[in-house]
């Protein structure tokens, strides 16, 4: 079986797992599937592997502190939309800037993980940046989503491989 049909197939099913995981047995915890299959994509885009899963999972979480700080900037800022813009534009610089630390390097996940955080916070009701509850802050949801997502890119990779060189 060639590779696309072997991903097509693995990929499906599992997505269909995942979804069911997180509307099922972990929909109590209110974890964001759209932000696991975020995450799931950027595995691959970070080049996969265990170098993709690595880069997914610390650029991911990176992005969601970086938008969470922002997030509790905003209302210190108490500027409206010139405050949002200022506290977005500082932690996204320096969310790239850290691209020079190794460890920090692959700038789409990041990129990714502020902005799911970020939609997080616009889109869910009672969303608080600075709770400890998973299902209302951005930060906890995000980074355990899109950690799940990352490790479904991580095994899906593997079957499909195993399937396509059979």
């Amino acid at each position: 079986m060639n590779l696309i049909t072997a991903l097509a197939i693995v990929i499906g099913a599992l997505g269909a797992v995942a979804t069911w995981l997180f509307l099922g047995p972990l929909g109590g915890l209110g974890l964001s599937i759209w932000a696991a299959f975020i995450a799931w994509g950027s595995f691959y885009h970070a080049g996969g592997g265990e170098t993709g899963l690595k880069n997914t999972i610390i650029g991911a979480i990176w992005g969601a502190i970086m938008a969470t700080v922002a997030l509790v900037l905003m209302p210190v800022l108490d500027m409206g939309a010139v405050g949002a813009a200022i506290a977005v534009g500082v932690t996204v610089a320096i969310m790239i800037l850290a691209a020079q630390v190794p460890l920090l390097s692959a700038i789409p996940p990041a990129v990714y993980g502020f902005a799911s955080t970020a939609a997080f916070a616009l889109m869910k009701t009672g969303a608080d940046a600075t709770s400890t509850d998973i299902t209302t802050s951005p930060l906890l949801n995000i980074v355990v989503s899109m950690i799940i997502g990352a490790l479904f890119g991580f095994v899906s990779e593997k079957i499909a491989g195993n399937l396509a060189s059979k």
